[in-house]
């Protein structure tokens, strides 16, 4: 059996998480829904949450992308963080906190691994 290390894993375990946040959003079953309207959002926000949650997910799904993915769903999850905590509700701060933590750190992960591999190619470029 192989040994899959957090730092492979991590971003496909956040990109469900965008996908199932995206869908709840979409769908925005009547609770959902109602929030965003208790927060002084348009009826249709939720849409735009859930379209921002899902192409989060698509570019984390990728390597050449997941640091892009990481970036904004770490800016949708700052988002909802600032919201819930203005609006005074800090136990739905837990998620979004946790999450634009984890994008931090698969965005730091691809970081370096995309300067990692920049050196490499610099320094195979200039050997030749």
């Amino acid at each position: 059996m192989s040994k899959i290390s957090w730092r492979q894993a991590l971003p496909f375990v956040l990109a469900a998480f965008f996908v199932v946040g995206s869908l709840s959003n979409i769908v925005a079953p009547g609770s959902i829904y109602e929030e965003y309207l208790q927060w002084g959002y348009p009826s249709w926000f939720h849409f735009v949450t859930g379209a921002l949650e899902f192409t989060a997910a698509v570019l984390l799904f990728r390597a050449p992308s997941r640091l892009l993915g990481s970036a904004l769903g770490c800016t949708v999850m700052l988002a909802a963080l600032a919201t819930v905590i203005v609006h005074g509700e800090y136990g739905h701060a837990i998620p979004p906190f946790v999450a634009a933590t984890l994008s931090l750190v698969v965005g730091w992960t691809s970081w370096r691994k995309r300067m990692a591999l920049s050196a490499i190619d610099q320094h195979r470029r200039q050997v030749q």
